[in-house]
């Protein structure tokens, strides 16, 4: 039985697909340099951020790419972010069942509640783990333990839901199920490639899972 969920948040529950590759292409593409595209990003999406400029770059100095990247994220994030279909109204039923969720993200705090705040679902989230929290981001096990002893959650009975190898394998380090979203951007045959234990093809395909939480009666 599952009794907690765990959610990535870019490109899983949230869609801020066209937001993160526009900004990278933004700061990252000049004359002087071959062009950045979308099929080169798309692979690397779900590291962080540092990671990623690197290895698009080049540098091993990014800060100020790093910099570069907030201010255009930030200024154009409201208007190119949603949630995906029927997200909101899963959340919803799943902490009326009782089940215990939490958000472990590669993304900083700021952007984290950021984004949740905008759609009303910082509230909904019992615990949240940010690459600000862990000395070991995601592929790594840490974030999803560190999740799980925030949650007092055990491994057998949670599941970690994303949209990449990086959620698949932090969850698979860490001894959690993890599940795979049809809907990302690399593919479902990509995702099923590492291993998940259940691909959802719809958000709501969470409820057909063996889940029993908390009697909240």
């Amino acid at each position: 039985m599952i009794n907690t969920v765990l959610f990535d948040l870019d490109g899983t529950i949230m869609d801020t697909n066209e937001l993160i590759i526009n900004s990278f292409l933004h700061i990252l593409n000049h004359p002087d340099a071959d062009p950045l595209t979308r099929e080169h990003i798309i692979p690397h999406m779900g590291g962080t951020l540092d990671d990623q400029l690197r290895t698009f770059s080049g540098l091993k100095d990014v800060s100020e790419l790093v910099k570069g990247y907030r201010a255009y994220n930030l200024l154009h994030h409201d208007q190119m972010v949603k949630p995906f279909p029927y997200v909101i109204e899963v959340i919803q039923e799943l902490r009326a069942r009782g089940i215990k969720l939490g958000i472990v993200t590669t993304k900083i705090r700021p952007s984290t509640i950021r984004v949740l705040d905008l759609f009303d679902m910082t509230s909904s989230m019992d615990y949240i783990v940010t690459v600000d929290d862990v000395q070991h981001p995601k592929p790594h096990a840490e974030p999803v333990l560190k999740a799980l002893a925030g949650l007092n959650a055990k491994a057998e009975h949670t599941l970690m839901v994303g949209d990449s190898s990086f959620d698949i394998l932090s969850a698979q380090a860490a001894g959690v199920k993890s599940a795979g979203v049809a809907w990302s951007l690399k593919g479902e045959e990509t995702l099923r490639g590492y291993g998940p234990d259940y691909i959802l093809h719809d958000m709501r395909d969470l409820l057909k899972l063996e889940l029993q939480g908390v009697d909240v009666s």
